[in-house]
């Protein structure tokens, strides 16, 4: 399987696998250098609510492309892509609850559906290891922990809820590092939202993510943490609309977009 995924240098090809199977699991690492998203997918009934929830929150929720209705296909990110079929593995939830992780969604695709595809942090982590750092769940090989905090996003409608980040550890100088390199993306989450006392943003245990999977913190680092493109999935168990459809935590659609067409000028 290393080998497979070692293989898999553009979107194009990571989409590929996914449609054909190869690929069911994390899509952190694939295709260096090209951009990566989460999906959201609702009910054009739905939409307006939750593309004001986006503007209104874009730390956690950058948008990278939002769908015409009905159409599977993000033609900004993937001209060629299909978003029934070209991710890992996705979410469904109905009045909020989570019933299936499928590999695909063509048995549930409808004519009245919109997708929203939102930046996310997979596409800096590129931009981290060529600048020598250490990603350590990309050297592990396991999903980036994620976490649920006390911090409340904007609301619009029937969109609320909580702010979910990400977290990777770093050395404090390497942590600077990252703050600057991060920085320079922010349509896909940007610098860090918080760096150390992870209970100041509720989280009691970092060994115990609400998403994803824990990674040792050793005493000389520091837990830096980034808004987190879950934080919608967070958003749907408390909205409970009636249908939706998100990536799975870790699975993303990896894009045609190159990461540093979404970076600002160097300083």
């Amino acid at each position: 399987m290393n080998d497979i995924r070692s293989s898999l240098q553009t979107g194009a090809l990571v989409r590929r696998a996914c449609r054909e199977g190869t690929i069911t699991g994390q899509t952190s690492g694939l295709a260096p250098g090209f951009a990566q998203a989460n999906l959201v997918i609702l009910r054009e009934q739905d939409a307006s609510q939750f593309l004001e929830f986006c503007q209104k929150n874009p730390k956690p929720c950058p948008l990278l492309e939002v769908t015409e209705v009905g159409d599977p296909c993000p033609h900004k990110l993937g001209e060629s892509s299909d978003l029934r079929t070209d991710l890992p593995r996705y979410r469904v939830w109905k009045q909020g609850e989570l019933v299936e992780e499928p590999t695909d969604i063509n048995h549930l695709w409808r004519d009245d559906l919109v997708s929203f595809l939102i930046g996310c942090s997979f596409t800096f982590e590129s931009a981290l290891i060529e600048a020598g750092l250490s990603v350590k769940h990309v050297d592990l090989g396991v999903n980036v922990p994620m976490y649920r905090t006390t911090i409340d996003c904007e609301s619009a409608g029937m969109f609320s809820g909580p702010l979910v980040v990400s977290m990777r550890p770093f050395k404090p100088a390497d942590a600077i590092r990252a703050v600057q390199i991060t920085g320079r993306f922010p349509a896909v989450h940007g610098a860090p939202v918080h760096l150390g006392f992870p209970e100041q943003l509720g989280i009691t245990d970092l060994a115990q993510p609400d998403f994803g999977d824990a990674v040792p913190v050793e005493p000389e680092e520091l837990p830096v943490f980034w808004a987190c493109g879950v934080t919608p999935q967070a958003v749907l168990m408390q909205a409970k609309p009636e249908f939706a459809i998100t990536h799975s935590p870790g699975c993303m659609f990896v894009s045609d977009l190159k990461d540093e067409e979404l970076a600002i000028a160097r300083l």
